[in-house]
């Protein structure tokens, strides 16, 4: 979150900033605001600056016995000018704050100036593209015709955009998982967490899905509760009002979760296959560190989620995302996409991102340097190590045969009891 301060001081390059993301801010009513936040406070001051004056004076002549009705009665107008005054001043900060929350992170200066994923920078690509000498099949269809995933039941369980997995196809989601965990556990060292599935509003906002993203959140009737949509959110809160010590940092947690999304606003899209789903599992990766190391953890943070697909022996892109295609909280990312040869297209399956200190002043988490009183934000990270379900659509799609099987990766075969191949 930025602060009123720091956008006082530096309006025009926010500014700047916020229409580099086409974000549409009213600045004048913010500047206002806080305008009259600081005529109002300064008058407060001076009232009770004049009521501690006076009540001196009052005591003084009670002690001399002389009559003090009216300076008392002075003094109780007074009185109810600073209630008034303090009503309005927490009204007003509280319409500051409504503003300020709903203002998002400004871009990294490396961040390239951009209105959406059409002006997005491919950095590199990875892998080789599978050459096939027949028409490749989607995932859907693969899965259907293996008989490891079934859309319609899972419509009639719940309704669209829900998988439900038989047999080889739930144990190789469950290898997915399990490697990837393993992977980043024992090559790349962060800590694994299991952490609740459901958070509260302070939790969400901390991360900053809320308050401008609540129609992207499923929430539970009857409690302030919601369904987590990445495991960022009750992970990057494990240390939310906490103060580490610089000896602590940095600090790398992974963690498996389902999670939950309405896809609010993407009807139409991707309504078919494995893409974008209410309900899907994700292993993911988020990091605590100092400020002056967080861009050099960032591209360790990247390397660390491209690790799984090289290991998957999965071709992929890396792209620099433009300032209209960035998320809410994010400094700066790059997104992981990965090749699918039915669409003829890269697909999303990871998001790294760097929030420097964005997340960190939601949720107060702070540092202490070695021989220093004060503290200082951390900065916090994550990324996607992987989408799991997106991994499993990429791999029946890349390593799909001719007579509808698909070869197992081999780093996978141990986790599949040592199966090389998907047959129906």
């Amino acid at each position: 979150m930025l602060e009123i301060k720091v956008i006082r001081q530096n309006l025009a390059q926010v500014k700047m900033a916020m229409a580099n993301r086409g974000e549409a801010i009213d600045w004048d009513r913010l500047m206002d605001l806080d305008e009259r936040r600081k005529k109002d406070l300064l008058a407060i001051e001076t009232l009770r600056h004049q009521r501690n004056i006076v009540s001196e004076e009052i005591a003084k002549m009670k002690k001399a016995g002389l009559p003090a009705d009216k300076p008392v009665a002075d003094m109780r107008a007074v009185a109810d000018q600073i209630k008034t005054l303090d009503h309005r001043l927490d009204a007003t900060k509280e319409q500051i704050q409504t503003i300020l929350m709903r203002i998002p992170n400004p871009p990294h200066a490396s961040v390239p100036v951009g209105h959406d994923e059409n002006d997005n920078l491919q950095l590199k690509t990875a892998g080789t593209l599978p050459q096939f000498d027949f028409a490749p099949a989607a995932h859907w269809d693969i899965g259907e015709n293996l008989g490891i995933i079934d859309f319609k039941r899972a419509a009639r369980i719940t309704g669209a955009r829900f998988p439900l997995y038989f047999g080889a196809g739930a144990q190789l989601e469950r290898a997915l998982i399990s490697f990837m965990l393993d992977r980043h556990t024992r090559k790349n060292g962060y800590t694994e967490i299991l952490p609740p599935f459901m958070v509260n509003r302070q939790s969400m906002t901390h991360t900053g899905q809320l308050p401008k993203f609540e129609e992207d959140l499923f929430k539970i009737e009857g409690w302030d509760y919601f369904l987590i949509p990445t495991a960022e959110v009750p992970v990057t809160n494990i240390h939310h009002g906490e103060i580490l010590s610089e000896d602590q940092l940095p600090v790398y947690y992974t963690a498996y979760t389902p999670c939950f999304r309405s896809e609010a606003g993407s009807h139409g899209k991707d309504t078919r296959g494995l893409i974008r789903q209410h309900q899907f599992n994700k292993v993911e990766l988020v990091k605590f560190v100092s400020p002056e190391s967080s861009y050099d953890e960032l591209e360790s943070l990247l390397k660390d989620a491209e690790s799984i697909l090289k290991a998957l022996e999965l071709p992929y892109r890396v792209v620099d995302l433009c300032t209209g295609d960035l998320g809410f909280s994010s400094a700066k990312t790059y997104d992981i996409e990965v090749w699918m040869p039915a669409q003829g297209v890269y697909r999303e399956i990871s998001s790294c991102s760097n929030f420097e200190d964005f997340q960190a002043r939601r949720g107060n988490i702070r540092f202490r340097r070695k021989g220093q009183k004060g503290t200082h934000f951390v900065h916090t990270l994550n990324g996607s190590g992987l989408a799991v379900g997106r991994t499993l659509a990429a791999l029946l799609e890349n390593f799909q045969q001719s007579d509808g099987s698909v070869l197992i990766p081999t780093v996978l075969r141990p986790y599949m009891h040592g199966m090389e191949m998907l047959v129906s």
